[in-house]
């Protein structure tokens, strides 16, 4: 058997960008079973609870140094009244989740169970407000409830709740989809009313706020170039003004159409490669949004968010269509592989992004079985707990002299071999993807400007692309320890087909 040979160069005492941790972030909406019956279970579960938050699923995200929770939506952020979901929980207001399932809900989990959910999780709070039908003063109140101290009409009310000492919540999101199911704006409308909302969400004592603009869908970079223009003039002395510090965009990954998405768990090969063509776009579509900013804000000042991105299939058989339910295969562990060394590539300007979703729904971390109560970690699951040590790390370049392998996908060309780099506290940390369904790969790792010892590898694969996990078989796609050859040069890592692999060693 041949085995394709792709040389890979990183100079170890050159280190780039940092990665920030917050592009391994995370969404929940209430869509589905993502908040009720997923991380809330309410108080009088038999399931072991804290406040009725499910302590299972608590800890295995943990595992994964979750470091931000983007909530309550989406979609359902600019139909959500946060008064609603405050208070003894007897007295809260039902309401109707109109955008998933037309469903009723008791406000039960709000913005206090949030604050607690984040803070079991040792997660930052990213909160979307509701820009498409809710009010300036309604935002700029839920700021002032949540991070201000003293005396006022909100700290008083908060108290009432129970809650003497304001959170830190640096990171708000000026709406969602602002484009669509926001409130279906055009690009300049949306502008002038993110500036009036960012005006009015004030920094109290010394919380700043991190304030997120409702960006692109896709490759609509007119839509970024117009609120770039709303931030400061184009050029060297671009000084952003105060009430916007980052521009969000979306993107998932769909290799049918918007009606037949195509099935998680029934496809072939060309699905497969297709995916992955899906997949690799990402990268173009942050080059072209950083070139949109970059021409009026070269320093970088501003930060780009990609703050909903993953696969999106057709919801699982027999399941409520409105609640986006999926299962998650190894394929979709490689989808999220690639994005992520995507994302190390383009630390500089992208500052965070957020996986959807976190349980239950679309590309989820947890699946949790609802008549056996049992808790199944997905395979991007484990790409995200072995990638980990990638967070605030250097980026480490990787220089390809002979480039990678590659594979027509139609009229597309796909690379086949994906790779990223970091360092971090002593150590390097090394993530390779073999999109290949069927032939392995050997990466020759030439490492300059340094030595790695105690080295140790993983690999994420199965007999199939189409493996998963379930309740009968919860680590049928789950990583395993795999051999690694020393080479005069460096390390050679044999990737196997359709697999994912980390290798990590201390630097001398």
């Amino acid at each position: 058997m041949t085995v394709t040979v792709v040389p890979a160069v990183v100079n170890l005492d050159v280190p780039g960008p940092v990665i920030s941790r917050h592009l391994y972030g995370h969404f929940a909406e209430h869509l589905g079973r993502c908040i009720y019956g997923g991380f809330y279970v309410g108080e009088d579960s038999e399931l072991p609870n804290e406040g009725g938050i499910r302590l299972d699923v608590v800890e295995a995200l943990r595992a994964l140094d979750i470091p931000n929770l983007r909530w309550p939506g989406g979609c359902f952020a600019d139909e959500y009244h946060w008064t609603d979901g405050i208070g003894p929980k007897d007295r809260r207001p039902s309401m109707v989740n109109t955008h998933w399932g037309n469903v009723e809900e008791n406000n039960h989990f709000g913005t206090h169970e949030f604050m607690a959910l984040c803070e079991l999780l040792g997660a930052e709070p990213y909160i979307s407000g509701n820009v498409g039908s809710g009010t300036v003063r309604e935002m700029s109140d839920w700021v002032e409830y949540l991070t201000r101290d003293g005396d006022s009409p909100m700290v008083r009310l908060r108290k009432q709740n129970g809650r003497e000492q304001p959170w830190r919540v640096r990171f708000w999101g000026l709406g969602n989809e602002a484009w669509g199911c926001g409130g279906h704006m055009r690009a300049e409308q949306y502008a002038a009313e993110a500036r009036r909302f960012g005006t009015y969400c004030r920094d109290h004592g010394d919380n700043r706020l991190y304030r997120i603009a409702a960006g692109a869908n896709g490759a609509d970079y007119a839509w970024t170039e117009t609120l770039m223009k709303q931030l400061g003039e184009p050029g060297c002395a671009y000084r952003p003004q105060p009430f916007m510090q980052a521009v969000s965009f979306h993107y998932y990954t769909i290799p049918g159409t918007w009606q037949d998405k195509g099935n998680a768990t029934v496809f072939d090969a060309g699905d497969h490669y297709r995916t992955m063509v899906q997949a690799a776009r990402v990268e173009e579509l942050i080059i072209g949004h950083s070139n949109v900013m970059d021409c009026y804000d070269p320093g970088r000042s501003v930060g780009l968010v990609l703050d909903e991105w993953g696969t999106w299939w057709n919801v699982e058989p027999g399941t409520e269509p409105g609640f986006l339910h999926q299962q998650n295969t190894l394929r979709d562990a490689l989808v999220a592989s690639l994005h992520l060394d995507v994302f190390h590539r383009h630390a500089a300007r992208l500052v965070m992004a957020n996986i959807a979703q976190t349980v239950n729904v679309l590309q989820a971390m947890i699946l949790t079985d609802p008549d056996t109560k049992a808790l199944v970690l997905t395979p991007t699951y484990h790409v995200f707990e072995m990638n980990k040590g990638h967070q605030d790390a250097a980026s480490l370049r990787v220089d390809l002299p002979d480039g990678l392998p590659t594979r027509a996908v139609g009229t597309d060309t796909l690379a086949t071999v994906s790779l990223s780099a970091s360092r971090k506290a002593g150590r390097a940390l090394f993530s390779l993807s073999n999109l290949d369904a069927d032939e392995p790969a050997d990466v020759e790792l030439d490492l300059r400007g340094g030595t790695l010892t105690d080295v140790r590898a993983r690999v994420l694969t199965a007999a199939r692309l189409q493996d998963h996990n379930t309740p009968d078989a919860p680590d049928a796609v789950a990583p395993r320890p795999h051999e690694v050859t020393p080479t005069a040069k460096g390390l050679r890592v044999r990737l196997p087909a359709h697999s994912f692999i980390t290798v990590e060693g201390a630097l001398s």
